[in-house]
This record gives C-alpha cells, structure tokens and sequence, in this order.
C-alpha cells in the first residue's frame, strides 16, 4: 500500500459520533432540524463569556498584526503561563510557575504530547478507566504503546479497582483518568482518587519504575450541586495534567489549551522538555497565538454552567418518568442512559427510525449503554420526549 495503512483506516472512516453527526444534518435537510433531535456531539452551547469577545475586540484595536499574530515561544507566552499558574495556585492552594506549562492545540493534542512525551518502548502500556472518550485509543496507538482498557463500574462509574489492579504490570506506563467524564458525567470523589494514588505509588515502588496519571481535565469547571473535583497534582506526584479551555470558555473551534507538568514530578525538567520534543515531533508548536492571549485576560471564567445544570435536571426528570434507567451526571454535559437491548448500537438504529440521535457506548468501553449529550437547546429536549416515549413503546410490545 503506497500509504500508511493505520492512517488510511483512521481516514475513511468517521468516528461513530461524527457519523451520526453527518447523518443529523442530512436527515435535517429532508423532514426539517425541528424534527430531528441530536444528542451526538459535545459542542457547547453555552456562550462564551462576556470576556472572551470582549478581549477579542480590545486586542484587535490596540496590538499590531505582528504583536497580535505572530509566533510565541515554543511553549507558549510567558504571559498567559504566567496567568494560568497564578489562578491555578490561587484556586487550588498549589505552587505551580510558568515553566510547568505548556500551551497547546487543546486536548487532544494534551494528550497526544504526553503520550508521546511517556512512550520509550512498543512495550510500554497505558491504561484507561471505562467508559472513557474513543479517541484514547487512537492517541495511545498513534504514540506507539499498548492500549488497555478497565471494565466499568455501572453502579457508581467511579473506578473499577478490583479490574484496575489486575492490569496494572511492570510496562504500566501511566493511567488515563477523565473526570468530570465522558461520557458518564460522574467526577471521582476524594476517596477514588486517594485510593488511585496509594495503589499506584506501591506499584511504582513496588517494580522499581514511575506509573504516572495523565488527567483529562476539560470538564473541570462544569460540576453541579457544589460538587468538587479533586486536584490530582496534590494527591500523587507523578501527574500530568491536560486541559483545554474548550468547554470551560465554549471556545472547541479555537483549540486551545495546556499541560502541566509540576515541578514534584519525577525528574520534572526532564519530563518537562520531553512535552516539548513531543510537541515538536508532532508539529504542535505554538498554540494559536490571538487566542493564548484572551486565555490570559479571561482565565478561571466560564460560561453559564446554570444552563447545563438545568438541562440536565429536565433530560433526567423526563427520561426517568419514561422509565429509563439513567445515571445521574455530576458534571459534564452528558447523561449515560442503559439501553432498552443488551445490543446497544441495534438500539439506536431502532432510535434513529424516531429521528432520535444517540450515540452507542461500545466505543466508550461500556457494552449496552448509551451517551446523550444535552448541550442542546432546551426546547429540543422537550421536544424529543415524544420520541423517547415511541421508542419506550416500541420495546414494551
């Protein structure tokens, strides 16, 4: 093949959630939007904040073009690593500097720098907590170590550590954690994290190497009901934190966002400069530069969570009067709802014959389970309980 056969595989073929995606838009076209309800993508709608535009507006007017566009340092402008750490040791009582951050394309190339930047040997593995976001795998693959998977805990979606603890090994190269999640919602408590980190450091000890935890931290700020998501870096050294601001500031078109790498990290300044070969190797230098800059007047804001809150509250209360049996999100925007068949993906093809748009958990790890994503207009959420209810009654005859 005159290609890359593992690209090529990667190319042809949409993710499950975008093809439903594409598949809304063409169904949209024939019987009208207002008759198709898509719950497939986690695109906020929530506005930016006022700041965000704000700043967009004042920069503009007052920097030149070369000021305003051009390149930054490599990892990022001093001044908005300077920003973020500030209001990161102001909010978490930590003592982070700018030269523990990195800026970058948002997440997904967070995560695929760490994982670059931790992968030494084709032996080397990295672990996932089901249900986790599809992509991993392919950022794991793609950076050249073994991707292994934890079988869920469908009562709590906390960790599943009696499964965790028999997959953790000598290769164990780091674990994926991603709370609040996708696509469950849930947010590891104090007691799942304290109980991670105490596992891992015996382990660690234990073969003599570095197990480290990369969080996937995009859903941060969106909790409900005074929930609060543990700071990893303060439970367990050797973390690596990845973080856009793409949720927190509605901003996912942009891609933007950070890792940090604290200085109590194993051989840190090491590790450090191997999130910049990573980025370098991967072409990721110098995050968007216009946007680096509203990141350092516009950091710990967000949009209106209230509104997520909401949404979530009407999509549950509905569902579960329809008799569905649903999993309560502490944050995120995404509720994970059992299917009506053990077959999750016949299951929303029966949806989709209701012009509904679900999106089948199998990729996410969880078998029978499905995502609906509610960072959606709250009239659609309404509007799609009659066809939650003709699919509920579909299965009871």
């Amino acid at each position: 093949m005159f290609v890359s056969e593992s690209m090529y595989e990667l190319g042809s073929k949409r993710s499950a959630i975008r093809e439903l995606f594409e598949y809304g838009k063409k169904r949209a076209a024939i019987v009208g939007a207002e008759n198709v309800y898509d719950f497939s993508l986690g695109n906020p709608t929530v506005p930016a904040p006022d700041c965000v535009n704000k700043t967009i507006r004042e920069l503009t007017q007052s920097l030149d073009s070369i000021s305003l566009h051009g390149y930054t340092s490599a990892q990022g402008d001093l001044e908005t690593r300077q920003a973020i750490a500030d209001y990161l040791n102001n909010t978490y009582e930590t003592n982070f500097k700018a030269d523990n951050l990195y800026m970058t394309m948002g997440a997904a190339a967070s995560l695929s720098i760490a994982f670059k930047a931790l992968t030494s040997s084709p032996d080397d593995e990295i672990i996932a907590i089901a249900p986790f976001f599809p992509e991993y795998r392919v950022f794991v693959t793609a950076a050249g170590a073994k991707f292994n998977v934890v079988a869920p805990d469908t009562k709590n979606f906390q960790i599943n550590f009696d499964e965790f603890e028999k997959l953790v090994n000598k290769n164990t190269k780091a674990v994926i954690i991603n709370s609040p999640n996708n696509p469950s919602g849930a947010v590891y408590s104090e007691q799942t994290i304290k109980k991670l980190a105490d596992f891992l450091s015996k382990k660690s000890e234990e073969y003599g190497t570095h197990i480290f935890i990369i969080t996937d931290e995009p859903y941060r700020e969106i909790v409900y009901d005074g929930v609060e998501v543990p700071y990893v870096t303060k439970y367990y050294n050797d973390t690596i934190v990845c973080y856009s601001y793409s949720k927190s500031l509605s901003l996912p078109g942009e891609r933007i966002g950070f890792i940090l790498v604290p200085d109590e990290a194993y051989e840190s300044k090491k590790l450090y400069a191997a999130v910049c070969g990573a980025g370098r190797a991967l072409g990721y230098v110098c995050a968007p530069s216009l946007f680096q800059k509203v990141i350092a007047k516009c950091v710990g804001q967000t949009g209106d969570v209230n509104l997520y809150k909401k949404n979530r509250d009407l999509l549950y209360d509905g569902l579960t009067e329809l008799g569905y049996e649903c999993f309560k999100p502490d944050g995120a925007f995404y509720m994970f709802v059992k299917a009506l068949e053990s077959d999750a993906e016949n299951f929303c093809e029966k949806a989709k014959e209701e012009d509904l748009l679900l999106v089948a958990a199998t990729d996410f790890g969880c078998p029978g389970y499905v995502r609906i994503s509610y960072c959606v207009d709250e009239d659609m959420i309404k509007r799609s309980f009659k066809a939650f209810k003709a699919l509920k009654e579909k299965y009871a005859k």
